[in-house]
Parts: C-alpha cells; structure tokens; sequence
C-alpha cells in the first residue's frame, strides 16, 4: 500500500472498548406493548400490558447486553399524575431507573387544534399544566430529562397563525424549562410533518435550536433519526449541533421512507455509523464524553418486541465500534492535503471491519452472554411471558384470532 494511504490497523482496543462500555442506551417502555398502525393495532401473546409487564422486558433487554440502565416512560400510558414512588420501587427491584419523562398532550380531544399553541387559552393552560406535573414526575423518580413531543400544526393554510402559534411555544418551553430541577435538561424533538400535513411548529433542527436557545440553558435538540425528509444528511445535523453545544441526545431507530420507526439499522446502516462517527469527532474535540441521551424509541407491529429491542441495542454497539475503529489522525491528515479518497477510505475501512467477534469476547469479559439475541431465544422468555400474559390479555377482552 502507498505510504500515503497507510495507517494503524482497526483494532477494538482498550480504550475504545472503555467508550464502547460507557454507551448506554435507553429503552422505551412503550416499545414493549402491543402497538399497531393508525388503521390498527396487532396483538402479540407476549407483549407487556402493563407497567410492571415493560419493566421485567426491559430488564430482560438489559440482563443480556448490560448496556440498558434506564427506561423511559409515556404519562398517561405508563402512570397517571400523582404519587410515583411505585414506579420507581418497581424500577429499582429491576435493577433499574427510570429515563427520560415523556408528556403527552397529543391524546385528549381537547387537543384537536393543538396542545400548547391552541387558540382556546384554556387548553394552552392544560397543556402547560400536564408539562408542569410531568417535571414532577422525574423530580420524585430522579429523571434527569423531560421529553415532550409537541405535536402540534395545521392541516390547511390559514388554519392558524404561524407567528402566534411560535410564540405560545416559546413562553409555554420556557415556563416548563424554568420549573425544572437543575438536574433535568428539556430535550426538544422535531419532525417535519405528521400528524398534521400543511405545517408542523416544530419543524427541524433549526427550529428546535431557536425555542431550545429561548427556553434557557438546559433546554437542547433531541434528534430522532426517523424525523426527517428524504435525503436529509442527519450526521451533519449532529455535528452542527454538537459543536453548538445544542445536542441533547437521540432517539435511535430507522426508516425507508419517513417516521416508520424501524429497527435501528436495518435500512442504512451505514447511515447510523456516520453518525456515529460525528459524535466520535465531536468527543475528540471536547476531550470527554458528549453529555447526551441515547435512546430508542421504536414500537415494533410485527417483531417481537424483545427481540427487536435485544438487536438494536447489539446493533447500536456494533456501529459505534466500528466508529470508533476509524483513524482519526489519518482521516485529518488526508482532509488536510485534500485527498477526497483517502479521507473516503478511512470511513470504509472502518465501517468494512466485521466487529462481532471481538465484541462476543468483550460481553464474555464483562459477564454477558457472547450473543444476546440467541441468549434470548435460547432462555425461553418469549413463551413464558406470552403463557402467562396471554390469558390476562384474553380476560380483558384481546382477540388473537
């Protein structure tokens, strides 16, 4: 090979296996029930129904790969406002804490018209209200980030007044922003349309920064790697957002055409690997790691749901591996001679390594299984859940016909 193109070989070595160690990642307690489309829904024997039911999944997720700590929680799906020290006993005899707290004022009919950018004021007030209790809420779990999901927008032009509508959110983030501990960072999503067709208030990245930036200090962008237009290259949107201190944290899964929440992957997986490596440069450059979440939030019609939870967290390690496998020195010495292929080749070189072998060894070292997915099958779980989950589901009216 010419000297030019040489460098270190791909190796997982100690410190990279450190960083790799270091990634934790977040499961979705609504990932783990039964779940369908908006023309319905499709039941799985030994899918969770209720909170207990998500935890021990979660657990189950967590047991085989070691890297799920937390589990994030929907209100109204997973508990009603109020007392929340059951939630976390439950969470903690798991072995586990609770994640982020997401809010939901998307669900009540009064939000037909929009949640905290309605016209009514006293719906804005009920939106703000519900956001205010879900700080509560990760104040009594310890929950160290609010994530609401702002769904609001119009289906029809001059349905409402954009402006207007951009200034209810900001005075409604900032009142929530300024109501949470100082423990908790507001992690502000975006998508670009859906529910609503004509306009979303919370559009893309940009947007996000701007009502993160007006909130305050500890409000930042969460960016769901679903959430976007086609073709939109989302490892810039990380890197811009890192290198502005604005990144607060993802939530991972795939997609073919737009939000279809799809295993984390298994449409580009060389997509969620360069995003991967965005964040890789980013840490290089602060000298520590970046402080943002990593969750997935992803709700499987058709795979099991531990299983496909199982194989996203395993996927997830193998991509950020093979990130972190890329020669950084070599990839600024060819940028800084212009070498277009050279630079190309380090992330090829990279992505080409086959990591999984070296990562069986590592799981073994740490106590794990060398092949959480076929631990899985192998335990039994599945049908144990669906035996005795399925007669509870049938009592209360399920059909699985």
């Amino acid at each position: 090979m010419n000297a030019m193109y040489a460098m270190t070989p791909c190796t997982l070595d100690a410190p990279r296996l450190a960083r790799l160690g270091r990634l934790a990642i977040e499961l979705p307690s609504w990932g783990f029930a039964d779940t369908g489309t908006r023309f319905g829904k499709f039941l799985q024997p030994a899918a969770a129904l209720t909170l207990e039911d998500k935890l021990d999944d979660a657990q189950q997720v967590h047991r085989l790969t070691g890297a799920c700590p937390s589990v994030a929680i929907h209100v109204l799906w997973d508990l009603v406002e109020g007392d929340a020290a059951p939630l976390l006993n439950a969470a903690k005899t798991r072995g586990l804490r609770i994640g982020s707290i997401n809010p939901n004022v998307f669900q009540d009919q009064c939000y037909k018209h929009g949640s905290i950018t309605n016209e009514d004021a006293s719906v804005r007030r009920r939106a703000i209200d519900h956001l205010l209790a879900s700080v509560e809420i990760g104040r009594a779990v310890g929950s160290t980030a609010l994530a609401p999901w702002i769904a609001d927008g119009t289906n029809y032009p001059g349905q409402g007044s954009i402006v207007r509508r951009k200034r209810w959110i900001m005075e409604a983030l900032r009142t929530v922003h300024d109501a949470m501990p100082a423990s908790m960072q507001l992690l502000i999503e975006y998508k670009p349309f859906e529910p609503f067709f004509y306009h979303t208030d919370i559009a893309d990245w940009g947007m996000a920064a701007a009502f993160a930036r007006h909130a305050g200090p500890r409000a930042k962008v969460l960016v769901d790697t679903g959430h976007h237009l086609l073709g939109q290259n989302i490892e810039h949107v990380v890197a811009f957002l890192a290198d502005e201190s604005m990144l607060g944290g993802f939530h991972f899964n795939d997609r073919h055409y737009a939000d279809d929440d799809l295993t984390l992957g298994s449409i580009d997986p060389a997509r969620t690997f360069r995003i991967f490596l965005a964040l890789c440069e980013a840490e290089r450059a602060s000298g520590r790691d970046l402080p943002i979440e990593f969750m997935i939030d992803q709700s499987h019609n058709l795979k099991p749901k531990v299983e496909a939870m199982v194989q996203s967290v395993v996927t997830a390690q193998e991509l950020f591996a093979k990130a972190l496998l890329v020669d950084l020195d070599a990839l600024d010495a060819a940028r800084a001679r212009q070498d277009i292929v050279g630079a190309e080749e380090c992330l090829k070189r990279a992505f080409a390594t086959d990591v999984r072998a070296a990562l069986a060894s590592w799981r073994v070292s740490r106590g794990l299984p060398a092949d959480p997915l076929e631990a899985h099958r192998e335990s039994g779980y599945e049908s144990r859940m669906a035996a005795t989950r399925l007669p509870r589901k049938v009592s209360a009216g399920g059909s699985y016909a």
